[in-house]
């Protein structure tokens, strides 16, 4: 099978990165329907709680909406609440045969990777949407958006270590 993780600039936020080019608005809607049509299998994207309201209005029907709740947030004073948790919308197979192994939840708790690039995913986070996603071992991940690579090495180490698909029996 083959899966995509879209993590784009969220919508508004392209301006944060002006040091590198590659990374310019990203129209969320537009990228959702690429990801509908080219990755059947399943897809993630993430976004920002500010974009649900568009993001959730043009979702394609079998999407949901998980979340990703960080267990520390940067305190700015002129954000209230702080922004601790980010929306992940994702769109699985819609056949899992993952019986042999534990069904993920919808929502994932982790501390926020402390790189120095703003986005970048822990092994963790992203080990959370392989499964939600139901990867096995010899599928394909594309990371349209590789930003530091911490998402196409958590998929080699993941793919590396997680146990074959359990045989059918005959």
């Amino acid at each position: 099978m083959k899966f995509c993780y879209a993590d784009p600039p969220y919508p508004g936020q392209a301006k944060r990165y002006k040091h590198d080019p590659r990374h310019a608005e990203v129209d969320p809607i537009a990228l959702m329907l690429r990801l509908e049509a080219e990755f059947p299998d399943g897809w993630a994207m993430s976004t920002s709680s500010p974009a649900l309201r568009v993001v959730c209005a043009a979702m394609p029907e079998r999407a949901r909406v998980a979340a990703w709740c960080k267990t520390f947030g940067g305190m700015k004073p002129w954000v209230y609440p702080t922004y601790a948790w980010e929306p992940v919308v994702f769109r699985a197979a819609p056949k899992l045969a993952n019986l042999d192994r534990q069904t993920p939840f919808d929502y994932f708790q982790s501390m926020p990777t402390m790189k120095n690039f703003m986005g970048a995913k822990p092994a963790e986070f992203c080990f959370w949407i392989f499964d939600m996603l139901g990867a096995r071992q010899g599928d394909e991940l594309v990371d349209l958006f590789p930003g530091t690579g911490a998402v196409t090495q958590a998929w080699q180490f993941y793919q590396a270590t997680i146990a074959p698909p359990a045989l059918e029996p005959a």
